[in-house]
Order: structure tokens, then C-alpha cells, then sequence
């Protein structure tokens, strides 16, 4: 059976304001003020919290690997205590996962966000239950873009692992359906923007209402 997986962040929610927001409390915490910019260090916020972290210590003096390692537990806390304040759905998010299930795609989401709070963050925003699977970064040994994880989401939704895509927004979603054999599809209005299309996945779409043409004609 064909299958349709998701990335979570920069792909169906634009997280990165309450990313920058857990990143900018540790900061503060060390007395060092707010070192990252939700707008300018938007794409940043999708590398992940080490990314982050490594962005701001990078713009002051006397914190290297150790304070990095840290904070991390105190940027994760401080992400789950406010994890949807400012995070939003992309348009047409959830209106193209309606209109791939009712065309037969079982859906899923593999994302490299810890798996609880990515279940956090669906549940409080009352999606949850229109994702039949999801995987985590934590859920297995490995992550993105290793391709066990996408793996593992199109078998616990039932179905053919070569008879899916991937649905993302970056180089890690791009890398992780070629080495799992499966077509990629990259959005363009995450904050990589148009610079997504120089990673020559198998398809592009800048509002999720191509996706559900896009999927027909990737003829999985």
C-alpha cells in the first residue's frame, strides 16, 4: 500500500519562534540576554537545540562543548513548558493530509523533534489523531537522515516502505528518502525558502495545496 510521511518542523508547523524562544531562556539564565533572533536565526531553529545553542555561545566569549551540553536539558524543558505559544501550521497543512487520506494515503510523521514532544506538541495543537504513525528522533537508535526512522513510520502505518515519499524541508529529509530509495518532496516556504530547490529533490511545492497533484504524479 502507498503512503504519504511528513517532516514535523519547517515542514507542516513553523516551530522555530518557540525554538528560538527555549534557546534565548538558557541564555538569559547565564545572564548573556537574548542571543538569537526568532526572524534571522529562523532556520537555525530547524537544525535542531545544539544548533541553536552552538549559534549563540558562537557570539560570546567563554562557552564552548560543555556549556552547549548543559543547557540542552534546560532548552528541552524550557521548549516543552511552552511548546506552542508561538508555532502555527503552514496553510493548507492539514487540508492536504485530509485530502491524502480520503484518496487512500495512509499518513504518518518522521521527524528528528524527541518523540514526547512531538506528541506534545500535535496533541495540544488537535492533530494528533490525523497522523496514523509517528516516529521521533528518540524512537529507534538512529535519526534522520538515516533511513530506519522513515522506515519504521511507513511500518507501523501498514505499508509498502518502497511505496512511500517523504514530505520535508531539508538536506536530512532530502538525504534520508534517497537512502531509503523513496521520492522526496521539499516545501519552499519554510525559511530555507527557494533555497531548497538546489538539493534537486523529486519534487518542489510552495503551498500544500500542490501536494496532493504532486503525490498523484510521483505515482508511488
Amino acid at each position: 500500500m502507498r503512503s504519504v510521511v511528513f517532516d514535523l518542523d519547517g515542514t507542516l508547523a513553523d516551530t522555530s519562534g518557540d525554538l528560538i524562544e527555549a534557546a534565548n531562556v538558557c541564555f538569559r539564565g547565564l545572564g548573556l540576554g537574548d542571543l538569537l533572533d526568532p526572524v534571522a536565526d529562523a532556520v537555525t531553529a530547524f537544525h535542531g537545540g545544539r544548533a541553536m545553542l552552538t549559534l549563540g555561545f558562537s557570539r560570546v566569549d567563554g562557552f564552548g562543548d560543555a556549556a552547549i551540553e548543559a543547557q540542552y536539558p534546560v532548552l528541552l524543558q524550557a521548549y516543552g513548558d511552552a511548546i506552542d505559544v508561538h508555532t502555527t501550521l503552514y496553510p493548507g497543512a492539514m487540508q492536504a493530509v485530509a485530502d491524502l487520506k480520503s484518496a487512500g494515503y495512509p499518513v504518518g510523521i518522521c521527524t528528528n523533534k524527541p518523540e514526547a514532544l512531538a506528541q506534545t506538541l500535535l496533541t495540544r495543537m488537535g492533530i494528533r489523531d490525523a497522523f496514523d504513525a509517528l516516529v521521533g528522533a528518540d524512537t529507534l537508535s538512529v535519526r534522520k537522515p538515516n533511513p530506519a526512522p522513515l522506515i519504521e513510520t511507513v511500518t507501523r502505518l501498514g505499508c509498502d516502505p518502497k511505496r512511500t515519499c517523504l514530505i520535508g524541508d531539508t538536506i536530512t529529509d532530502r538525504d534520508t528518502a534517497r537512502a531509503a530509495g523513496v521520492p522526496s518532496v521539499l516545501v519552499t516556504f519554510g525559511p530555507a525558502g527557494m533555497d531548497v530547490a538546489a538539493l534537486n529533490p523529486d519534487a518542489l511545492i510552495g503551498h500544500f495545496d500542490e501536494l496532493p497533484d504532486i503525490v498523484t504524479q510521483l505515482d508511488l
